[in-house]
């Protein structure tokens, strides 16, 4: 118990750290609460605002993986602690749907006003990441077919929102990107039990509407 609370305390910390931040919370994420990760990309040392990878236009410096790709998502505890003493200040990237968590983003001055809304609204919410530029609601896992339909049924989606479900991904905190460093703006409860999430349907109904009240319905960013 004294180690899994050691480990908590790594991750909801926001401080810069190095390898034992990184790899306390990825072993947090993946063998306390099965969710599947990797490492992502590290940004360019030689700019930070470009990334590791071939791609001279990637829009998501440092936050994807890349080698080794999304299918290597695992939670086995041996393959993250390789790869994190291998690379100890790779980006932690969630492997969405399946078995672990979908998430929802939105522009980060969107986002700001949605809380807000959702708080007065007194709508319960999971974690939420965030980056500089994006944030992103922790969601239960959901399949296209029932994405398709959620959407289908509303006149208007906000072009600003983005779904990171089965085959998707997010960068987790304490991660460092090119777009700036990963953090909770809501942060999972203490505990050794994965965090509680809600439905899509629910958050995709309650920030549509609360995009929509406070005159945010274009996209941004």
């Amino acid at each position: 118990m004294r180690e899994i609370l050691g480990r908590r305390r790594r991750l909801l910390s926001r401080r810069s750290g190095g390898r034992p931040e990184m790899l306390g919370a990825a072993l947090t994420f993946a063998t306390d609460w099965r969710w599947p990760v990797l490492p992502g990309v590290a940004p360019d040392p030689q700019g930070r605002a470009r990334c590791g990878c071939p791609d001279p236009e990637c829009t998501v410096p440092g936050a994807h993986p890349f080698d080794p790709g999304l299918l290597a998502a695992t939670t086995d505890e041996r393959m993250i602690r390789w790869w994190w003493t291998n690379r100890p200040a790779a980006p932690i990237v969630l492997a969405t749907g399946g078995t672990a968590p979908c998430a929802v983003s939105l522009p980060a001055p969107a986002a700001t006003r949605a809380l807000a809304a959702l708080d007065r609204m007194g709508m319960r919410l999971g974690p939420v990441v965030a980056s500089p530029t994006r944030w992103a609601l922790l969601v239960a896992p959901y399949s296209l077919e029932q994405l398709g339909e959620l959407l289908y049924a509303k006149d208007h989606v906000p072009g600003s929102l983005r779904f990171h479900g089965e085959g998707g991904y997010i960068a987790l905190p304490p991660s460092e990107t090119g777009q700036g460093r990963i953090g909770w703006e809501r942060a999972p409860l203490p505990g050794s039990a994965a965090p509680w999430v809600p439905d899509v349907e629910a958050v995709v109904d309650a920030v549509v509407e609360a995009l929509t009240r406070t005159g945010v319905s274009a996209p941004e960013l």
